[in-house]
């Protein structure tokens, strides 16, 4: 049986770390939901590390759906995110087409947008229509042509930002946020203002999960990877171990902490 959202909130209550990794086909999905992770997102972050594009603006909407589909077919435990692919979120009417698309045709649990404000009459809607919605602010993948790769929220204006953003997107009816490369700081407080789960990615380790890129996990990231990232294949004999020892250092605590200390 699958996860559902009224069990991950049930982790998020009990202080339970609630591992998240990616994936993007059936027979990793099914691994790695066999390793325990609570969910799984099938991130845009497929146009870079599957496709071989620089970012993730090529990827389409029928990409989305079509490896969605796969995942679902490979796992049987685990929550599915489905991220909105770059401009499907354009207009209201694009939203809802995208997101009913990706919960009909791809099987996802839920989807996920980036943004803050732009998207909070989009999250309202869809909240409204019972679909299951995450947000993402920080470090927008979507966004880097104009902003690029950096930390967001150093100062005080963009961090006070960030924080009534996120906010702003509880209150249109996020189930669930994600945080990429914030001020751990900031990312504590954010998680400790919302009551929704709060999902890390290079924000550190007071949020109340964790989510990587598979391939960084197992260190086939192509270039440099990413400096929150760890490889869990080096200590470990077989991809399903790895994927498991990253499962029991999320709920642990020993990830993102312990790890950077080693790795």
């Amino acid at each position: 049986m699958r996860k559902t959202l009224s069990q991950l909130n049930k982790l998020y209550r009990e202080g339970e770390k609630i591992a998240c990794l990616t994936a993007y086909d059936a027979s990793m999905a099914h691994w790695v939901a066999e390793s325990g992770v609570d969910v799984i997102l099938v991130g845009d972050s497929l146009g870079m590390v599957v496709q071989g594009h620089s970012t993730t603006l090529p990827v389409t909407l029928d990409e989305m759906i079509y490896h969605t589909q796969m995942v679902q077919r490979g796992n049987q435990q685990a929550w599915c995110i489905a991220d909105l692919p770059f401009m499907a979120d354009a207009s209201m009417h694009d939203t809802l087409h995208a997101a009913g698309r990706l919960m009909k045709e791809g099987g996802a649990n839920m989807v996920k947008l980036e943004g803050g404000e732009r998207v909070a009459p989009m999250v309202r809607a869809l909240s409204d229509l019972g679909v299951p919605v995450c947000g993402h602010l920080g470090l927008l993948p979507q966004s880097v042509e104009k902003y690029g790769y950096q930390v967001k929220g150093r100062d005080r204006e963009s961090a006070e930002r960030l924080l009534e953003e996120a906010m702003m997107l509880q209150e249109s009816g996020i189930d669930m946020l994600v945080l990429e490369c914030v001020p751990s700081e900031l990312a504590k407080k954010i998680t400790q203002t919302l009551c929704i789960p709060v999902i890390g990615i290079g924000s550190g380790a007071d949020t109340s999960g964790q989510v990587l890129v598979m391939h960084d996990l197992l260190g086939l990231t192509v270039g440099k990877a990413p400096k929150f990232s760890h490889n869990f294949l080096q200590d470990a004999n077989s991809i399903q171990a790895a994927f498991a020892a990253y499962v029991q250092a999320v709920k642990n605590g020993a990830f993102p902490q312990a790890c950077h200390e080693v790795g």
